[in-house]
This record gives C-alpha cells, sequence and structure tokens, in this order.
C-alpha cells in the first residue's frame, strides 16, 4: 500500500516537472535522458537483486529454524515507490506525449492544465495500484500457510524487476 502512494508522489515529481518544462529538457537531452535512464534502471536492478536474495535468505532461515528477515516496512516501501517512479523516464516520456493532447490552449494556463490533467492520471493510477495492493493483502494470508510459494513469488518479483531494470537501460531515447 506504502509503496502505491509512493509510485504516486514520485508520478507527482513528472507532472509537476512536465508543468514547468523541465521533462521537455530532459527529453530533448540525450545526456540527461540517458543519465536518468541508467540511474532508475540501476536502483531497479539492485531492488531486484536485493528481494532475490531476500527470499532465498528467509527460505534457508526457515530451514534451519532461524527467524526470516522482517518485510519492508511501510517507510522503505514508500520511499522506493518514489524512487523507482520518479527516476523512471518512461513516466516522463508518458506525460508528455498523453497529457498535451487534452490541453487547449483557449482555455487558460497551459501549465495548470497539464498538471491538473496529470494530477488525475496520478490519482487513478494510484487508486488502481491501492485496489491491487489490498486485493493481494487477502491472497497473502492463505500464501503465509506456504512459504515455499511465498519463496517464488517473491524471486518471481525480484526477477522482474531486474528484467524491467534492464528494459529501462535498454530503452531508447523518444523521438522529440
Amino acid at each position: 500500500m506504502a509503496s502505491s502512494f509512493g509510485t504516486g508522489l514520485g508520478g507527482m515529481v513528472h507532472v509537476l516537472a512536465g508543468g514547468l518544462g523541465v521533462s521537455a529538457i530532459v527529453l530533448a537531452s540525450a545526456e540527461l535522458f540517458t543519465a536518468l535512464k541508467l540511474i532508475g534502471s540501476a536502483y531497479l536492478i539492485w531492488i531486484g537483486f536485493r528481494t532475490v536474495q531476500s527470499a532465498r535468505r528467509d527460505a534457508a532461515l526457515a530451514l534451519g529454524g532461524g527467524l526470516a528477515e522482517p518485510p519492508v516496512g511501510p517507510r522503505r516501501a514508500f520511499r522506493e515507490g518514489v524512487l523507482v517512479e520518479a527516476l523512471n523516464p518512461k513516466t516522463a516520456a508518458f506525460f508528455l506525449a498523453f497529457v498535451p493532447q487534452f490541453v487547449d490552449p483557449a482555455r487558460g494556463e497551459v501549465a495548470l492544465q497539464f498538471v491538473v490533467l496529470g494530477t488525475v492520471s496520478v490519482a487513478l493510477n494510484t487508486l488502481a495500484d491501492t485496489v491491487v495492493a489490498f486485493a493481494a493483502g487477502g491472497i497473502r494470508e492463505g500464501a503465509a500457510a506456504r512459504p515455499a510459494l511465498v519463496r517464488r513469488i517473491r524471486e518471481a518479483s525480484g526477477a522482474a524487476m531486474v528484467a524491467l531494470g534492464i528494459g529501462l537501460a535498454l530503452a531508447k531515447r523518444p523521438a522529440t
């Protein structure tokens, strides 16, 4: 749940940057785009590897009768959500490609329209993420009785983050 709100705040970074024109500058600069892309992809890969390691360590500890590592707390989940979303240049590309279609210069301040429309988009995405988090919480109760399943799910989640990080690292800059 905290991660969902973190990605929402990270999305707002892009909305405000888009409203101020900063996102357009980042997308226009190959160097800035590449730097942001590589930082974001490295962070995703790091989180992915850490997730896989944690799943395996917890499984080994459980077999040996030890205590597993405590789950990620809400502060860390929130912080990671913010960083993952804020460091994703594809989010900037989305807002710069999608939101301007609905901005009408004849209706007033373009930057304000961009921010309002972007905020609506972030709110809807955060709502969808929250619904998924609630659904996953219900599934979690049943899965807790099956530690091998939980380990495999965590390993798959970590592998997916690594794959997303690699995909982000290989992403090309959108045409401007």
